[in-house]
């Protein structure tokens, strides 16, 4: 089963090369994994499951360069996310699969956006 997340960013909220105070981020990551839950919740995600694999893709405004690996501590805090909706147990490799993020190219006249895709695998 796959399953598509539409995130309500534009760019993403959490990036490698930030330089936040760490009360900051904390309330950016906290803010990440709830807005990742509550659209999980209403994507009605499977509960339980018995592995998943997520993937975060970013299309961005320009066309500047741009290294995927800045974008992990945004998947991270999705995927906390996932786990508080209850899609797997806890994210660890077992139960939860991450991709490298991916970079699309920028579409002209278009606003950036981020999405995840989960491949779900349900519990026997």
């Amino acid at each position: 089963m796959s399953v598509i997340v539409e995130l309500p960013y534009a760019r993403p909220p959490l990036t490698e090369n930030q330089r936040m105070h760490w009360r900051k981020k904390a309330a950016v990551v906290a803010s990440v994994r709830q807005a990742v839950y509550v659209l999980a919740r209403n994507a009605r995600v499977p509960q339980n499951c018995a592995h998943v694999d997520v993937s975060l893709h970013y299309t961005p405004r320009d066309v500047r360069r741009r290294d995927a690996d800045n974008l992990v501590p945004t998947l991270k805090a999705a995927c906390d996310g996932l786990v508080d909706a209850g899609l797997v147990a806890d994210d660890t490799p077992d139960l939860m699969t991450k991709q490298m993020p991916t970079i699309h190219p920028a579409e002209k006249g278009e606003r950036g956006r981020l999405w995840l895709e989960l491949h779900i695998e349900e519990a026997q």
